[in-house]
């Protein structure tokens, strides 16, 4: 089982909109998967076509060690794929955690606890360094970052990298960057493949080939509740998300040989 976080304390990078499209592209290549909502305005969890005002029980629930994930797991149809899903009452888990014991390693252990019952459980993470995050860059096994291709995003990758490296340092040995992946490109914009240059210079195959470009559908499709896969699947949106599934599951594949042979 692979625990990725997708994470960039950036807003507006399509984070939430790669976890349910990536959810949905493995689902579709035959992965079980699991999409854990960390976010407190729950968009994963309406995305994935889930009311999360009607929620009985969520990732809080999970977080402050009153349900077990497999107790508040959803079942998103259309996609495939389970959703652990969130809603407003996480924002309260910050303030309820913070003087417990063990508290970044909650969400890792209640993973732990799911066994082999899926090969990909995604990690959607709120648009912040807090300790909701801690919990995610504790429990991954590695990071996907989503960034668009501007001057700043490059400036926020930077702290990033270094909360990473703290975390790894002090909480998660095993925690490398998956991949940095670009988001919301335009081909025709020249800022972007300046910036798209900058980073292949300084991470090199940390990029990701795939590239996930300006879509409507893709901005379309959480209204209804939809993957772009399923609203639809020949947008270039949907196409871009089939793709990076498919690299990603030939990379972890390639390390597994890697490692299997030592």
């Amino acid at each position: 089982m692979k625990t990725l976080a997708i994470t960039n304390q950036k807003g507006g990078v399509g984070k939430t909109t790669t976890c349910v499209n990536l959810a949905a592209s493995l689902a579709a290549q035959g992965k079980r998967v699991l999409l854990v909502d960390l976010d407190p305005q729950g968009n994963a969890t309406t995305g994935s076509g889930i009311d999360k005002a009607q929620l009985k029980h969520s990732v809080y629930h999970v977080l402050i060690g009153a349900n077990t994930l497999q107790e508040v797991i959803i079942r998103c149809e259309s996609g495939r794929y389970d959703v652990a899903p969130s809603n407003r009452d996480l924002a309260g888990a910050e303030v309820e955690l913070v003087n417990e014991i063990a508290r970044e390693i909650r969400l890792k252990t209640a993973i732990v606890k799911l066994g082999s019952a899926y090969d990909y459980v995604l990690l959607d993470c709120p648009p912040a360094l807090n300790l909701v995050t801690v919990n995610a860059l504790t429990a991954a096994h590695s990071v996907m970052i989503p960034m668009q291709c501007e001057y700043y995003a490059l400036e926020g990758l930077t702290d990033l990298v270094n909360t990473i490296k703290k975390v790894r340092i002090h909480l998660n040995p095993i925690l490398e960057i998956e991949g940095l992946l670009r988001t919301m490109l335009d081909s025709r914009n020249m800022l972007a493949s300046q910036v798209s240059a900058q980073l292949f210079k300084h991470y090199g195959n940390k990029v990701y080939d795939t590239v996930i470009p300006r879509n409507i559908r893709l901005a379309e499709a959480p209204s209804y509740g939809l993957s772009a896969l399923v609203y639809d699947k020949s947008s270039k949106g949907a196409q871009a998300y089939l793709a990076l599934a498919e690299e990603i599951i030939a990379r972890n594949e390639t390390n597994t040989t890697v490692t299997a042979n030592g």
